[in-house]
Formats: structure tokens, C-alpha cells, sequence
């Protein structure tokens, strides 16, 4: 943890961890439900994490769908080396279409020239092969070349574990 939260506050985000990592609880108030285990209310709950957040020890909570059972079954890793004066902005402009669930800027590395990143999901080959054409055409002639890494199997993905005490 941070030295930049309290021992209490340690203590408690360390209990936040173990009752949150295997996601959040499927009930209407998931804050109410975790204040109720770590004997805060909702709004502190709340608090806490934004203590957390603020001093670097979380960076974010978020959801983590499991895309192939909602049936989105094809997946693109759509890469793009766009003009390095212009990726700021039309980067953001990509991360903001509703069929791209995350993009990132990334540096070059020798052998590997893109430094633009765009996740699409699609319920077919044919569907995420549009969201790149409707990509390409966004970036235009800021983008010099392009690929896309397709998956051919399902990572498992989940959030912060803590280890098992011993």
C-alpha cells in the first residue's frame, strides 16, 4: 500500500481487496452491501476508494465483461501507426466509438512501428473488420500503416488479488 493513506485506511482497503476480488457483488447497492462488511456506510465506502485512487494505491474500478457470453465472439486487437502530431487527439476520438472497449497510446519499438492501440469486439469476422474500416477512415492519411491481431483464445481476466497469508 501507499505511505500516502493511513494505517487505518490500509487496513481497510486490504478487507476491500479480499471481499472485491472476485468482482463486485451482484445486488442493487454493491456500496451498501461492501460498507456493511467493512462497517462503513455507502458514502464512506465510496470515500475510501477515492482515497485510495487519489493516493495511487487503486487505479480504477471498473466492469470486466466476459464479451463471448454476450455473445460478441470475434475480437481485434486493431493497431495503427498514426502521425505522432495528431495521435493525441484522434486517439481520443477512437476510444470514444461505442464498439471500441479500450484504446491506448503506445510507444514504437524497433521492428513494430504503431503507436496506437483499439480493442473492437463483434458478434462476426465481417463485424469487427467494419469497425476497423469505419477506423481507418477516421484517421485518414494520419495513419500510415495498420494491422489487427485477432484472438484465437480466451485469457482469463481479473482483478487484484492479494496473496494467501502464510
Amino acid at each position: 500500500m501507499s505511505a500516502c493513506i493511513s494505517p487505518c485506511d490500509a487496513v481497510l482497503a486490504e478487507r476491500l481487496i479480499q471481499l472485491t476480488q472476485a468482482g463486485l457483488p451482484l445486488v442493487a447497492d454493491p456500496w451498501a452491501w461492501l460498507g456493511e462488511h467493512l462497517g462503513l456506510s455507502a458514502n464512506a465506502t465510496l470515500a475510501l476508494l477515492q482515497r485510495l485512487q487519489d493516493a495511487g494505491a487503486i487505479r480504477r474500478v471498473a466492469a470486466v465483461p466476459n464479451h463471448y457470453r454476450l455473445g460478441y465472439r470475434h475480437n481485434g486487437m486493431t493497431v495503427w501507426d498514426v502521425d505522432d502530431d495528431r495521435i493525441d487527439r484522434l486517439g481520443a476520438q477512437v476510444g470514444a466509438l461505442p464498439f471500441v472497449s479500450h484504446c491506448y497510446r503506445r510507444p514504437r519499438r524497433r521492428g513494430w512501428r504503431y503507436n496506437l492501440f483499439a480493442m473492437v469486439h463483434g458478434r462476426g469476422a465481417d463485424e469487427i473488420e467494419q469497425y476497423r474500416q469505419h477506423i481507418r477512415a477516421l484517421l485518414g492519411r494520419a495513419s500510415l500503416a495498420d494491422d489487427m491481431l485477432v484472438s484465437s483464445r480466451i485469457l482469463k481476466k481479473t482483478g487484484l488479488r492479494l496473496a494467501a497469508a502464510r
